[in-house]
């Protein structure tokens, strides 16, 4: 028993100052539940107090997730003073402060994303319901959070882009404005009056219930093409992906009729066929 003397005399302190510490432990735990549902409370009330506030969505959830963070910051150093009595909350802010650069260098990606999720919320452009179009990420912003964004694609696919793609490249926000000029390019014969086939497509897509009578339909003559003379038309409609759909088909459908009424040819592509020399073309009939 000699040898092993100093192991469970060692063992024995152990297990007085865990017995005396329970009491700490256990008031340390009680602080966490306590900030837990002080958490609860406060989401609850910033949820409730902003929740006819005209301030976007995107800020709403940035500060009951900012009330959140400081909640269990303030709770957790709490608790792990009266845990560990020796650890006053001026060295855990030191221990904290030298820890950040390890913290940071090992979780960069996390904290670049954390901090544009944060700036991205806070920029006005962007808001939560926008359909937007990043390197090829195309979709309505479902939600913002702190470190993704959930962009759901017009094929009902969910999407999860981190906040630091968003916001180191291009976006395209394409519902920035309530209306969107579209085009389309009709291709019709050589022989056409061009004044009165502009005239009648200006016409038949201005009366379109589709196509917004906000901004006048713009018809052009674009281009003297190999087989037919293209006539651009432009018009304005719904930013949302659609309302172009929509109004595409309407505005080709109605061109379509309006042309076939007047007898204007859509062509085809035609190839002419030139030879160096005459042809000799020769009947072979069957008798």
């Amino acid at each position: 028993m000699t040898f092993f003397s100093p192991l469970l005399a060692k063992l024995h302190l152990m297990w007085i100052g865990l017995i005396q510490s329970l009491p700490l432990l256990g008031i340390g735990l009680l602080v966490l539940v306590i900030t837990w549902l002080m958490t609860k409370l406060v989401a609850n009330f910033v949820e409730k107090t902003l929740a006819y506030s005209p301030i976007r969505t995107a800020l709403k959830s940035l500060s009951k997730t900012l009330f959140k963070i400081a909640i269990w910051t303030l709770g957790v150093i709490v608790a792990a003073t009266i845990i560990f009595p020796s650890l006053t909350p001026a060295k855990m802010l030191t221990a904290l402060g030298l820890g950040s650069v390890a913290v940071g260098f090992a979780f960069r990606d996390i904290f670049e994303n954390f901090l544009a999720g944060i700036l991205i919320m806070l920029r006005a452009p962007m808001r939560i319901g926008d359909f937007i179009d990043c390197n090829g990420v195309q979709g309505q912003i479902e939600k913002i959070t702190i470190r993704d964004s959930y962009i759901r694609r017009t094929d009902h696919e969910l999407v999860l882009v981190p906040n630091a793609h968003l916001f180191k490249n291009p976006v395209r926000i394409q519902t920035n404005q309530p209306l969107h000029r579209y085009e389309v390019v009709v291709g019709v014969g050589y022989g056409t009056n061009l004044a009165q086939c502009k005239q009648l497509l200006k016409e038949t897509v201005t009366k379109l219930e589709d196509v917004s009578s906000e901004y006048p339909v713009e018809v052009y003559t674009q281009a003297m093409a190999d087989s037919s003379i293209n006539i651009q038309i432009r018009w304005w409609a719904g930013s949302k992906p659609l309302d172009y759909y929509q109004s595409k088909d309407a505005v080709l459908s109605a061109v379509k009729c309006a042309l076939d009424e007047q007898g204007i040819e859509i062509p085809y592509p035609y190839r002419t066929l030139t030879f160096a020399q005459d042809l000799t073309i020769k009947n072979h009939s069957t008798t």
